[in-house]
């Protein structure tokens, strides 16, 4: 799979991910999103492209070690997702059930982003 069909994916699953954080407080909901939202959104996001450029890259310099480095990867964001979690919840004083929904929301999402990536490669090297 090539890099920039990948990011042009990538751009438009963010601003799919981003429309309903958006939309919530424009029909007076604003009490479902916490205090540092789009804080957790660019943290979790940002791990998210960070391990699927490391795919993307693994996939072309040698492509044996694909599944390691996804599962690695994986490993690495929800290891980091959940020391943020921590330090955050630590930090600030937040309605438990709210942090666990936004929390959710971005990470499922972003590791189902991920799972598709990897998918849609796997296909493509069973084509070739």
């Amino acid at each position: 799979m090539k890099l920039q069909p990948t990011l042009i994916l990538f751009t438009i699953f963010v601003v799919v991910l981003a429309i309903l954080p958006i939309c919530l407080p424009l029909t007076g909901n604003a009490n479902l999103l916490m205090p540092h939202f789009w804080g957790m959104f660019a943290y979790i996001t940002g791990l998210t492209f960070l391990v699927v450029i490391a795919i993307l890259f693994t996939q072309k310099i040698n492509p044996e070690n694909y599944a390691q480095v996804f599962l690695a990867g994986t490993t690495f964001k929800i290891l980091a997702c959940l020391a943020f979690m921590v330090i955050f919840l630590l930090k600030n004083k937040v309605e438990k059930g709210v942090f666990a929904g936004n929390f959710f929301y971005l990470y499922f999402l972003n590791t189902a982003f991920e799972v598709y990536v990897l998918l849609r490669n796997l296909r493509n090297q069973n084509l070739k």
